[in-house]
């Protein structure tokens, strides 16, 4: 009976027949006692994203448009090279990647608002780069901008996230739907969608919509203030494609929102975790060709309390298997493989900015169950795992902290 209360279970039987139930973690209290120290080691102005290179130094973005190298006694030293960037709320440089080639040819991957031409647009971008490290002195060289939405326009929710298949041969780029609601729905912009692009942002081969092409122009509306407003919302300039739109062959899957988190479970499962609105915030298991339900449903409301429809009403959508209300505001998502807390292999771990709390989730298959997260004081932007099995941590501020955790 306890567990039925709970919500940690992920069907309850009604006679003989089971029926799937969503998991709302949001209700659950913060787990006590947590089972690691934190150290501060280094200081960032609104630390985004950590890759790690595979002598345990790391590279961390600033939103506000810089790049660190870092040592893991907190020496920094500043990456030249970074492209221009809009820095402004939510936009910036977010996410870098190192490249599955990284220990041959020292490439990695950049994702970033890139500006528009006129003030306060903007789009996601990315970009690889060869990372060249020198006595003091650490660049980014032949830097080029191998996929980016060419759709200008204001709103934030760019999204930002890779993962690189399992096979390490595709690349999985999240592009939020920049608060404008309705372009998760269309097909012919990548603005709410998982894209699945080849490691130079081509199209890759075996998407659901492979070889197709879609509208020639499209058109472009100013952020709304509720999914409703976004229906009749004023077009403020058509966008005409330069050549083929070639969004609906980079789509694997649409109806997202504010996809933060991407990565895949050892298992070769990939797993996406999102922004909902007043509430709402999902963890998706992402299979090809479906769609995920922004902004025609959410287990939440408009931030203006106007309804949305619940997912319940919508069997051809699909569902997250958990969700969050009140919400964490996830910053990203990873998988633990690592020897230093050997419990925690095969888990999941999300970041909560509003939670203010580390987040493990237990995933078996497809179904994930929340287990236990420890408040930490601060906002916490993201979670990686360094070389020798430690976890770090960012804090979303803009004197971010850079901690390491490891066990008590």
């Amino acid at each position: 009976m306890q567990l039925l209360k709970s919500g940690l279970i992920p069907w309850l039987l009604l006679g003989a027949t089971p029926v799937v139930a969503q998991i709302n973690a949001g209700t659950l209290a913060p787990t006590p006692s947590p089972p690691f120290k934190l150290t501060k080691v280094a200081q960032f102005d609104l630390p985004w994203r950590i890759a790690f290179l595979p002598d345990g130094r790391m590279l961390i973005t600033e939103k506000i448009g810089k790049l660190f190298l870092a040592t893991q006694s907190g020496q920094k030293l500043e990456v030249t090279g970074v492209p221009p960037v809009l820095y402004e709320n939510q936009n910036g440089l977010l996410g870098v990647y190192l490249s599955p080639s990284y220990s041959s040819d020292g490439a990695i991957y950049l994702t970033y608002s890139e500006p528009g031409q006129e003030r306060g647009t903007s789009s996601l971008a990315l970009a690889r780069a060869t990372l060249k490290i020198g006595a003091g002195t650490a660049s980014l060289e032949d830097l080029k901008v191998i996929w980016h939405d060419p759709i200008k326009g204001k709103g934030g929710q760019v999204g930002a996230a890779v993962a690189f298949s399992p096979d390490q041969k595709f690349l999985f780029l999240t592009a939020g739907d920049r608060q404008r609601f309705t372009p998760a729905q269309d097909p012919n912009q990548p603005a709410g969608k998982i894209l699945r692009l080849t490691l130079d942002g081509k199209p890759a081969p075996g998407n659901p919509m492979e070889g197709k092409t879609g509208a020639r122009s499209v058109p472009v509306i100013d952020p709304p203030r509720d999914t409703e407003a976004a229906k009749t919302a004023p077009v403020v300039r058509t966008y005409v494609f330069d050549g083929p739109n070639l969004t609906p062959s980079e789509i694997w899957s649409s109806g997202h929102r504010t996809p933060y988190g991407l990565a895949f479970a050892p298992d070769g499962r990939l797993w996406e975790l999102e922004h909902g609105p007043r509430g709402g915030d999902e963890l998706n298991l992402i299979e090809p060709g479906k769609n995920y339900g922004w902004p025609l449903v959410s287990y939440a409301v408009n931030y203006d309390g106007v309804p949305i429809a619940s997912p319940d009403t919508r069997p051809d959508l699909a569902k997250p298997v958990i969700y969050w209300t009140p919400v964490l505001a996830p910053g990203n998502l990873m998988f633990y493989s690592g020897a230093m807390f050997p419990k925690w292999k095969g888990s999941a771990f999300a970041t909560g900015l509003v939670s203010r709390a580390l987040h493990r989730i237990e995933v078996h298959g497809a179904i994930a169950t929340p287990a236990e997260h420890w408040t930490v004081g601060f906002r916490v932007r993201a979670v990686e795992q360094a070389p020798d099995g430690a976890l770090w941590l960012i804090e979303d501020d803009r004197e971010g902290g850079l901690y390491r955790l490891t066990p008590k």
